[in-house]
């Protein structure tokens, strides 16, 4: 029994079904008003066909809707001439600001103010004794007509863009979520995989000497456990505090993992960036640490150049080699750590270009050298090798990497905590 009630009223709503309940239950004392069965019972049956309809189609739409309020309409203008009861129209003000169309809820409107309106004229014409007792009522029907369907239409479009940009919000928030684990993901490669690279070239280095040179072999082994606990740290740093990492600091670290794997580096340019957000230098550290990994993985180079020069809207970087450089077939496979550098720097409106360093220019293009450490930077790096001879008979094409960014970025000032 409890659900059939609620399949007529439903759960959940307040007051708001009772008291509308109260307007079907009200127009049966204009009904009995007449003596002759006939008017009642029309009467009951009008009020009867109007609820059905009004339940039925409260939550329907399209056709459905349409006809329903259409068939309500009907009974509520013979209600008015025929009873004196124009007070349906309160139903049909208020359902008809459900309707989410805006050509839709604009008809309806016009359809049933006019309807309203002409009904009631009409019952004055009749000059109607006991309607024209109902005047002020009859004014307070008029405006409800006239402001209920705005106020509802408005209420409703108001809970619905609500509810979209909840939505939109909710998707906000998981994409921040994605962006994030995507930078943390990042870290930890660049963080780990520079260290972890270091590591394995000097346990095979120690594990080539120790029937060799136990003492030099041991020295490596030291180096080994040192870089192991300085991971550590980064690791532990980064997770516990998602610190960003100053520049200075970060190319300190980075000459300590050069000289290591036996690296001449050379710094030309001023690490302190005055001018810089503390997001874009996050994000630039990150770079040069992936970019020098790269150098002790692969390049094969005696020597590796760190050039900084600061501008007063952008800020450059070049790192160079003089390794094997970068064969044409791979020239464009920048695997997980490339793409990830390249990605970094176009979140802060950056840029990446990457070459052998005998086929690009050392500086920008466009750019004019600031001094004389520019100058140095500018020309190509001497080709030369590990060994003695061979490579450097020949000559090395080298890897050439710049980075360029903006020193401060809107979005970035927002993230300038990390």
């Amino acid at each position: 029994m409890q659900q059939k009630w609620n399949q007529i009223l439903p759960r959940n709503t307040g007051l708001g079904p009772y008291i509308w309940l109260a307007f079907i239950v009200l127009p049966f004392y204009f009904i009995f008003r007449y003596p002759d069965t006939g008017s009642i019972l029309a009467g009951s049956l009008m009020v009867a066909v109007f609820f059905i309809c009004y339940r039925l189609t409260r939550e329907g739409r399209g056709w459905r809707m349409y006809t329903g309020i259409a068939i309500q309409m009907a009974i509520s203008a013979a209600m008015t001439i025929y009873f004196h009861y124009p007070y349906f129209g309160f139903f049909l003000a208020f359902y008809i600001g459900n309707t989410r169309s805006r050509a839709g809820f604009t008809s309806l409107y016009v359809v049933h103010l006019v309807l309203v309106a002409a009904t009631i004229y009409a019952a004055y014409f009749m000059q109607n004794r006991f309607f024209i007792q109902q005047s002020p009522f009859v004014a307070i029907l008029l405006i409800g007509v006239s402001v209920l369907p705005f106020s509802r239409y408005n209420w409703l479009k108001q809970e619905r863009l609500q509810g979209q940009l909840e939505d939109a919000n909710r998707r906000i928030a998981d994409l921040l979520v994605l962006e994030e684990r995507q930078r943390i993901a990042l870290d930890l490669h660049d963080t780990l995989g520079q260290q972890l690279s270091l590591i394995r070239l000097k346990s095979d280095l120690a594990g080539k000497l120790v029937s060799k040179n136990p003492e030099r072999a041991r020295a490596e082994m030291s180096d080994v456990h040192q870089t192991a606990r300085i991971a550590l740290q980064e690791v532990r740093d980064m997770v516990s505090h998602m610190r960003g990492a100053r520049l200075e600091d970060e190319l300190g670290r980075v000459g300590q993992i050069l000289r290591a794997a036996e690296i001449e580096f050379e710094l030309i340019g001023d690490p302190k960036l005055a001018h810089t957000s503390r997001f874009t230098e996050n994000v630039l550290s990150m770079c040069i640490k992936e970019a020098v990994t790269n150098v002790v993985k692969h390049s094969r180079a005696s020597r590796c150049l760190v050039r900084i020069e600061q501008k007063p809207d952008l800020l450059r970087v070049l790192v160079q080699d003089d390794g094997i450089g970068m064969r044409p077939p791979r020239a464009q496979d920048r695997g997980n750590g490339l793409q990830g550098m390249k990605e970094r720097l176009e979140f802060i409106n950056g840029s990446l270009q990457i070459g052998n360093a005998a086929g690009m220019d050392s500086k920008p293009s466009g750019s004019k050298a600031p001094g004389t450490e520019a100058s140095r930077a500018s020309a190509p790096m001497p080709a030369g090798g590990r060994g003695a001879g061979g490579d450097s008979a020949h000559g090395r094409p080298g890897t050439t990497i710049y980075m360029i960014a903006p020193h401060n970025v809107s979005r970035m000032e927002k993230e300038d905590s990390l």
